[in-house]
């Protein structure tokens, strides 16, 4: 063989191994931009999972998560109740700075999240993800204020604060159910019915990258479990003429729903995620996607929100203490237990990092970056967090700074160390005078902060 003929082998067989050492480059640049699953449950107590200490409930996919994971337990909510939380969320910033310090009624037709083209869906779009939400939205009821607004492709759900698991009506008797901004019947319980829509979302975008918010109405009121129809003499009563949930929302209706309702409520969002769970493993997805699991603030009345004090709507630990797992194999430990302080915005600026997302010149989060703490790459981090619930019939402010708590509780200043006292039991106002007075100091300023008109 000629020694030409030897030459031109060599360099067709050079520049086939460079164009397999770039497309192999290439094919990493693709994987190296992750998928993100985030499952947010609605109104779930802090002790009802089994990872959190829960015993009468079986959520083996919730605990695989904190096995393969890392398990925080200084988590809150940026809310004690849903819109604020959902808002925060969305924008990546505290809730007031939009106006959505409580849950929007139905009548509020015209308030929603602003557009402003720097929601977290919309950024990640801009990045060339697949964006999707299935399940809750409650952040704006017309379509100029709604998910697809926002920045969301795809959109399977319902606008307002609670429907009928079974009629998909909401309080008024008003159907609620859209695939993007028309509205549409399924027969379906309607936990099962979100489950089926996010597995589609990741079969259909199994080749990423993709953004998927998973909000679960479970456990919410009204407390109505699967296989329950309303022709089971032993089931809670449904929703009637005039779509009265009062039926089934508190401890004094005429019927009241039991902890065993609620918990098969629970038991079947676990069986969901385990089945969103196992499409990721079916697409060989698992190892290039973050997966979140939270909640949007504390447990109603049928929760446990042990070891914590008080319940949903108030800003004791009990109304804003949360779940939060993140697993991310290969990037995030597993089996990890973590007591930084986290807040939902926190998961806003996380995502946006993790995703290599551009911020717009000028915007800032008020959440902060949590995967290197979690990874061991950064050293934990002190935080202070603020909150505020001012409504006619309630008054209260807090702020968390690192281990102490200020609660402003109807203008009575309570003071707790809640590394010794996580239940709230001690005050100890009278011992910090010196404490209250710079916390309280540290609250007005943030209200000045927050209240700026933009």
């Amino acid at each position: 063989m000629s020694r030409q003929v030897l030459m031109l082998i060599a360099l067709v067989v050079g520049l086939s191994s460079s164009v397999n050492i770039v497309a192999q480059r290439s094919s990493r640049t693709v994987l190296s931009k992750p998928n993100v699953v985030l499952i947010i449950m609605d109104d779930l107590g802090y002790g009802d999972i089994g990872s959190y200490g829960g015993r009468d409930a079986r959520t083996p996919n919730i605990d695989r998560l904190a096995r393969e994971g890392v398990r925080l337990t200084n988590s809150y909510s940026n809310g004690a109740n849903c819109t604020p939380t959902r808002a925060a969320l969305i924008s990546g910033r505290y809730q007031q700075r939009v106006g959505l310090e409580w849950p929007l009624g139905e009548a509020e037709k015209d308030r929603g999240l602003p557009v402003t083209g720097q929601s977290l869906p919309a950024l990640l779009k801009s990045n060339g993800y697949a964006t999707g939400l299935v399940g809750k939205w409650h952040l704006g009821f017309k379509p100029e204020l709604g998910p697809n607004a926002q920045g969301f492709d795809e959109f399977f759900g319902f606008l307002s604060g609670a429907v009928d698991y079974y009629t998909h009506r909401r309080g008024d008797g008003v159907p609620d159910l859209f695939e993007n901004t028309t509205p549409v019947e399924t027969k379906e319980y309607l936990t099962d019915a979100i489950t089926k829509r996010a597995i589609s979302f990741v079969d259909k975008h199994a080749g990423g990258p993709f953004f998927l918010e998973v909000a679960y109405n479970a456990v919410h009121w009204p407390f109505e479990p699967p296989n329950h129809r309303p022709t089971d003499p032993n089931a809670v009563p449904q929703t009637g003429a005039t779509g009265d949930f009062r039926l089934y929302q508190g401890p004094d209706d005429e019927k009241p729903a039991t902890r065993q309702d609620y918990v098969r409520m629970l038991e079947r969002a676990d069986e969901g995620i385990g089945a969103i769970l196992a499409s990721l493993d079916r697409h060989a997805l698992s190892k290039n996607t973050l997966v979140i699991f939270t909640n949007d603030n504390g447990g109603e009345w049928l929760s446990r929100n042990a070891p914590f004090t008080h319940r949903k709507s108030t800003l004791w630990e009990g109304g804003i203490r949360v779940p939060l797992i993140l697993r991310w194999p290969g990037r995030l430990p597993a089996g990890k237990t973590s007591a930084q302080m986290a807040m939902t915005m926190d998961l806003t600026a996380s995502i946006i990092a993790v995703t290599g997302t551009a911020m717009p010149s000028g915007h800032r989060f008020d959440g902060i970056n949590i995967i290197p703490t979690l990874t061991g790459e950064s050293p934990l981090i002190e935080r202070e967090f603020f909150w505020r619930i001012v409504r006619p019939n309630i008054l209260q402010k807090a702020v968390r700074s690192g281990r102490w708590k200020l609660l402003i509780d109807s203008r009575q200043f309570l003071l707790f160390d809640l590394q010794t006292d996580f239940a709230e039991r001690n005050d100890l106002a009278a011992q910090h005078p010196e404490l209250v007075l710079k916390l309280k100091r540290r609250m007005a300023e943030w209200e000045r902060d927050v209240d700026q008109k933009p």
